[in-house]
């Protein structure tokens, strides 16, 4: 996932990524041509990468923008891969209905992109993954840590723990 507070980070965020993840391109407070701008560049080092890019919004700016899918909700659209947000059964379903490839499941831990709100914690991020038809990605909070320890993800996403290094200890809600 990608996010205005990053700023420079972003770049050694996508550095660090592993070849066949994917990038989740948000942005969303950038002015229409500057925000166009900021993911032609991404992708051209997502390209180099062999990384998938997402557009976050709708799938009309995904398909302009040639991104290989979009992020958000709605219905399926044709030639495009699909990924939903969920933070509860019933927009998991909604997800499953409308054609989404992959659900991003939040927040699973306190996280600094939505502070005060609250975490499912590992229990019931497991019993709402294993309740679901289509492949559920972590989100909020994570860490390849956390992330091997949790029941019934497919995988996870992050920002903070891609933008930031080890070493600067970032907590993941400011106190």
């Amino acid at each position: 996932m990608t996010d205005e507070r990053q700023g420079e980070a972003l770049w050694t965020a996508l550095e660090r990524l592993p070849a066949g993840a994917g990038v989740v391109f948000r942005h969303y407070g950038l002015p229409d041509a500057e925000r166009r701008s900021l993911f032609a560049r991404l992708r051209e080092l997502c390209r180099r990468k062999r990384l998938m890019l997402l557009a976050a919004g709708g799938p009309r700016s995904a398909r302009a923008w040639r991104a290989i899918g979009w992020h958000g909700r709605g219905p399926r659209y044709r030639n495009l891969l699909r990924t939903a947000p969920a933070h509860n059964v019933r927009e998991i379903r909604a997800a499953e209905r409308g054609g989404a490839a992959l659900v991003f499941l939040s927040p699973v831990f306190p996280t600094r992109s939505h502070p005060g709100a609250r975490a499912l914690g590992p229990v019931r991020f497991g019993l709402l993954a294993r309740a679901s038809r289509v492949p559920i990605i972590a989100l909020g909070g994570m860490n390849e840590r956390r992330a091997r320890h949790l029941p019934g993800a497919y995988g996870w996403a992050g920002i903070d723990a891609w933008s930031y290094a080890p070493a600067q200890k970032r907590k993941a809600v400011p106190r």
